[in-house]
């Protein structure tokens, strides 16, 4: 598997096997591994409501089917070079288009145009509907022609199965109460909570001790809490 040489990690637990939001989302991103005819999907919604989740997923599917995909993360530069080879590409996903910088929207819309006449799929996912973005307008109106997708944000059960399955994934089992216990003292925003955990997991690990609710409040220096 790779991704072109580009110089972006991908995060192996985020599959759409285990994205749980939007039901009929899912349904049409793994519909676009099965249709000969190419889509354009725009996916929005706040932090932590699963945006990075279903971008990635769809990489690493189309990946894992021997086909070539990007995934570029828009607040970072975009290379332009990609332009070269985009026929080579299955599926292109353009994630957090909100935080774009300017002398980077060119080469967005080149490249989006670019991979919409070579029949790519192509994922883009922003903070509000694209009409809303603060972008150059000839990228409002091409993301306004794509099919618009909400991403609600994750209840506490939901965020539970988010978390739990990714836990699974290492191995690692803890207890619900230490879940509710981030909610109440550190967020419920799904990203931050993911951060928190790889940073709990490493420190257990080192001083050989459970992920509890002592171990959490003392790591995280909440001794009042």
């Amino acid at each position: 598997m790779n991704q072109l040489g580009l110089p972006i990690s991908l995060n192996s637990s985020m599959l759409l096997e285990n994205f749980v939001a939007n039901e009929e989302l899912l349904r049409l991103i793994n519909q676009l591994f099965l249709n000969q005819k190419s889509s354009e999907l725009y996916i929005y919604g706040a932090s932590g409501s699963g945006k990075t989740h279903v971008l990635q997923g769809a990489v690493l599917k189309s990946l894992a089917d021997d086909k070539n995909a990007l995934y570029i993360d828009c607040s970072d530069s975009l290379p332009e070079h990609l332009v070269e080879f985009i026929d080579q590409i299955s599926l292109i996903s353009f994630d957090n288009v909100h935080l774009i910088a300017k002398e980077n929207e060119e080469i967005f819309f080149d490249l989006f145009n670019q991979a919409r006449q070579s029949e790519v799929n192509i994922l883009v996912s922003g903070d509000s509907l694209p009409v809303e973005l603060r972008v150059m307008k000839d990228i409002k109106t091409r993301l306004s022609l794509t099919a618009v997708f909400k991403l609600e944000e994750l209840n506490d059960e939901l965020t539970v199965m988010v978390i739990d399955s990714q836990m699974i994934e290492r191995n690692l089992k803890i207890d619900s109460k230490v879940y509710k216990y981030l909610f109440k003292n550190v967020s419920r925003d799904l990203k931050l909570l993911l951060s928190t955990l790889n940073d709990l997991d490493k420190a257990s690990l080192q001083s050989k001790k459970p992920i509890s609710i002592p171990f959490v409040r003392e790591f995280l220096n909440l001794n009042n809490q």
